[in-house]
């Protein structure tokens, strides 16, 4: 996993189970209540952006599917 948290300037790298995460040339932690939001603020805007690009593939692929039906 890569996400770059923008407001910490931060790319996290893993996660475990107990809510600890690691980032990119550091060492595991638990994060801060402010670090956990940014950390879901920047994992929802991620998938928003993942949603879009498979809706948009999605669509691409549709009407050629389509047209050989």
């Amino acid at each position: 996993m890569r996400l770059y948290v923008e407001p910490m300037d931060a790319v996290l790298v893993e996660f475990d189970e107990r809510g600890q995460v690691r980032f990119d040339d550091e060492e595991w932690s638990t994060p801060s209540l402010q670090e956990i939001r940014a950390i879901l603020y920047a994992a929802e805007n991620e998938m928003a952006s993942l949603r879009e690009l498979i809706d948009a593939l999605d669509a691409s692929i549709a009407p050629r599917a389509a047209d050989r039906g």
